[in-house]
């Protein structure tokens, strides 16, 4: 074997590879949706997600595809982890079709019937029906499948191709020494994983196998203990999947991983006892392809078949690896025991979302202040208090979703609805911080800066802001209905701050006293100040709404008596002289 049957090699694995790909998302695209609906349909009988999870990984010929599947179900809640159990045992059995395809590469006979079966002999047929569609079908649903005939097409050329450049092989007394050292069962079962866990599908590293065992001189010693790693080894796309998801998908995951382990060291056992009974005889012989798909099929059927009755047993020690984050000490009072009295439970949630605005306030206040001086740690913990405004809301949230389900009374749930509305609006404050704060890092990393003009008007814009948010963030935490009037003559001081400062930047860049790439960054800075007000006069009306009720966004300044107008156009040409640009 020289270096051109290397080359030829890692041609064959890389089309081999490609083909899979190309013809897992071909298949994919031509389902659309359908396996998906399916998975949700899956019931508490586990007969019948075995099916399912069985024949969605024969339609797509990727156990990984499916279990990552699976793994974002649960994470969506569209699917229990004690559901999702007898899926990902089927997805394990149905992936073995693919091997059992691989197979038929090593027909040997002289016989046209039986020639014809072999994928080298049909899919020069697969090609030219594949390319006619692609040049003459002006259907999208018909392109697909052409991709489906040449993604196999390319898949079983990769596969001759590994095939005759390991042929040489065979022929070498080293390359039969080193199989020898893969008699060992631990790195047997490591190198399946370890290949596996690398190019992400057991169908691809059985695949390759399969092109090795053509050489004849693999054994079945070689081989089980190979198989087995590799059926763990495509744990690892699932595991990868999980991260970032909640408890339960990433439980789904680990279980996947538990089932294929236990299975395989069940099955190392049985294996050798068995070869025990049969002698080096059965061990020492060689595996042909159609023998590695049957070990891999007997597998997987006889693992799912010996540990469905303890599918319970799967989901414990899984709960027990993956346990649930502690309670925030800060959430404690949203303790489903309040539930029972729902004005007290409505009142923690109160509590709570005050809690979260001054925390949105304090976030864009570092942002603010961000551009007077540049600290990486306060870049950081506004990053953090973004993230914790997220918790807050989702925390509130689900709990005030609670509180409706159990309370019939209209003043109850039109509290609900409005601390709903303030606690998305305090998020969005956090989410504006953030933006401005990564603004100022780009100037930072470009090693830009604001004119002193255009510092001198954010300076103005930025204090109108710091007010607005110090009116909402108490009138809510006070229900203040008085100063929550003067929320909304400011918001208009604001929106009137804006557009003269739009007005201001575009002189400065005529003149050049400014860049068009500060420019950019100066009109992302204004805008989110801006929207920071708008939330503000969203809070206020909010506030304002709970005394007067039922009121639609700024519908409540068409109630206003004449005095009372007057009072609001007073302070809005207070707050106009308060914040007048220099």
């Amino acid at each position: 074997m020289d270096v051109f049957d290397v080359l030829n090699f890692i041609c064959g694995v890389a089309l081999f590879l490609y083909g899979m790909f190309v013809m897992g998302e071909a298949i994919e695209k031509l389902a659309g949706g359908k396996f998906k609906s399916v998975l949700k349909k899956i019931t508490a009988n586990p007969l019948t997600g075995i099916a399912l999870g069985a024949g969605v990984t024969s339609l797509i010929q990727s156990s990984s595809a499916t279990t990552v599947l699976v793994v974002g179900l649960v994470n969506a809640g569209i699917m229990t982890l004690e559901s999702s159990v007898s899926v990902i045992m089927g997805a394990s059995i149905g992936t073995t079709i693919t091997a059992w395809i691989m197979s038929l590469t090593g027909i040997q006979s002289t016989q046209f019937v039986l020639q014809m079966f072999k994928p080298s002999s049909f899919t020069p047929i697969l090609a030219a029906i594949g390319i006619c569609l692609i040049m003459f079908s002006k259907s999208d649903k018909k392109k697909t499948i052409a991709q489906i005939m040449f993604g196999f097409t390319v898949l079983i050329v990769g596969m001759e191709m590994m095939v005759g450049a390991i042929g040489p092989l065979s022929q070498m007394p080293e390359f039969t020494q080193i199989l020898t050292y893969f008699e060992n069962p631990a790195l047997g079962v490591f190198t399946g994983t370890f290949v596996t866990a690398i190019i992400q599908s057991s169908s691809a590293s059985v695949g390759i196998l399969q092109a090795m065992a053509m050489t004849g001189s693999i054994s079945y010693a070689v081989a089980i203990p190979v198989i087995l790693g590799q059926n763990i080894g495509t744990c690892i796309t699932a595991i990868i999947a999980s991260a970032g998801t909640g408890s339960n998908a990433k439980r789904a995951a680990v279980l996947h991983l538990y089932f294929k382990v236990i299975g395989a060291i069940v099955f190392m056992v049985l294996y050798y006892l068995l070869g025990g009974l049969l002698g080096e005889a059965f061990m020492d012989r060689s595996i042909t392809p159609a023998g590695i798909a049957a070990a891999h099929t007997v597998y997987n059927i006889l693992n799912t078949v010996a540990l469905l009755p303890f599918r319970k047993f799967l989901i414990k020690i899984s709960t027990a690896t993956i346990k649930d984050r502690p309670i925030d000490v800060r959430f404690r009072l949203l303790d489903d025991v309040f539930l029972a009295t729902p004005a007290f439970a409505i009142a923690q949630c109160r509590t709570l979302a005050g809690d979260m605005a001054r925390l949105s306030r304090k976030t864009l206040f570092m942002a603010l202040d961000l551009m007077k001086e540049y600290k990486e740690e306060d870049l950081k913990k506004i990053m953090d208090n973004e993230n914790d405004s997220d918790v807050y809301e989702d925390s509130i949230g689900n709990y005030l979703v609670k509180v409706a389900g159990v309370s019939t009374s209209m003043e109850d749930s039109r509290e609900v609805s409005g601390i709903l509305h303030v606690i998305g609006d305090f998020e969005r404050i956090s989410d504006h911080a953030v933006n401005i704060s990564q603004s100022i890092e780009e100037m930072e990393q470009k090693g830009l800066s604001f004119s002193e003009e255009a510092l001198s008007d954010l300076e103005v814009m930025g204090g109108a802001v710091r007010e607005i948010i110090d009116n909402a963030v108490t009138a809510f935490a006070k229900n203040d209905a008085d100063l929550a009037m003067k929320i909304e003559p400011l918001e208009d001081v604001i929106d009137k701050l804006r557009a003269q400062l739009k007005e201001r930047h575009i002189k400065r860049l005529q003149r050049g006293a400014c860049t068009t790439e500060l420019g950019f960054i100066f009109s992302d800075v204004i805008t989110n100040l801006e929207r920071v007000s708008d939330h503000c006069s969203n809070i206020g009306i909010s506030v304002i709404n709970s005394f007067v009720g039922g009121l639609e966004p700024h519908q409540f300044l068409n109630t206003l008596s004449e005095s009372e107008s007057e009072t609001m156009e007073s302070r809005y040409e207070r707050y106009l002289d308060k914040y007048k640009l220099v």
